[in-house]
């Protein structure tokens, strides 16, 4: 099997939909040439509404289940969200999620399409 076939194959969303092969997707395509470039754009877009967001759901959860987690997300050709997961799956998770399904983030790059991106979320101390 060639790399580039291996590569596609690890990156393909078609293959293994489950939370964890989604989130090591997205790890590779952070990775790529391009993904950090591509989170670099997504952070100054999205970085300040993150952060209220998540502010406003530990209000709203009270008491807030601070406990961390992951969203992971596939980014269309045209910076629209779909399929967002959340693991462990908290109301504080559950409303993030929420709040990234109108977000718009930046054109991603071309390939891999859908583009894959999580986000660890957590509270230090």
């Amino acid at each position: 099997m060639s790399i580039l076939l291996a590569l596609a194959l690890q990156t393909s969303p078609a293959i293994g939909n489950d939370f964890h092969t989604r989130v090591r997707q997205a790890k590779l395509a952070e990775g790529a040439a391009a993904g950090p470039d591509y989170q670099k754009k997504m952070w100054d877009r999205i970085g300040n509404a993150t952060t209220d967001a998540y502010k406003a759901c530990l209000a709203s959860n009270t008491p807030a289940d601070k406990a961390p987690f992951t969203l992971v997300a596939n980014v269309n050709a045209e910076g629209h969200l779909a399929d967002i997961a959340v693991q462990p799956a908290t109301p504080v998770a559950n409303c993030m999620a929420g709040q990234f399904a109108s977000w718009v983030l930046p054109v991603p790059p071309a390939t891999p399409a859908p583009y894959p991106v999580e986000i660890d979320f957590s509270i230090k101390n």
